[in-house]
């Protein structure tokens, strides 16, 4: 009985530790590869923004790892993974997506801009105008040259 209680227990334990948090500012390739839905590719690019700044929380994750956005954030959350500590939340979720629409307006009033001033330069004429080429005279059909010589 007392074997059967300590399996048990060792068990417990060791169940206990495959579902321990894995933190996205401090996690391994290794374990972050071990969460479901995270393969090389993806825990690379996590341990690739990681280097240039931690993660300040889970909005942050989603809008600088290419390939993540709230559905696959809320899987990997409910696999284990957190960003300081802290599992997804919905409020997480619409940070993230405030922040998205924020990062996507800016783009397109840049791609605005950009567009508005090649169509001015476009617009405008250029200093010397060129000349429209001259009407063509409908060339006369020429003769046979058979018949044009005759001795």
């Amino acid at each position: 009985m007392l074997k059967k209680l300590l399996t048990l227990i060792a068990s417990l334990l060791l169940a206990t530790a495959a579902f321990a948090a894995v933190d996205a500012n401090s996690a391994t390739e290794a374990e972050l590869d071990g969460i479901k839905g995270i393969g090389p590719g993806l825990s690379a690019r996590i341990l690739q923004e990681r280097q240039n700044a931690p993660f300040k929380d889970w909005a942050d994750f989603i809008g600088r790892v290419g390939g993540v956005g709230n559905k696959s954030a809320v899987n990997f959350s409910k696999e284990g993974l957190t960003v300081n500590g802290k599992k997804y939340s919905a409020a997480a979720a619409a940070k993230a997506e405030a922040k998205n629409k924020q990062k996507h307006s800016s783009a397109q009033a840049a791609d605005s801009k950009a567009r508005g001033s090649a169509g001015k330069e476009a617009a405008t004429p250029a200093a010397t105008p060129t000349a429209a080429p001259a009407a063509q005279a409908p060339a006369a059909p020429a003769a046979p040259a058979a018949s044009a010589s005759k001795n």
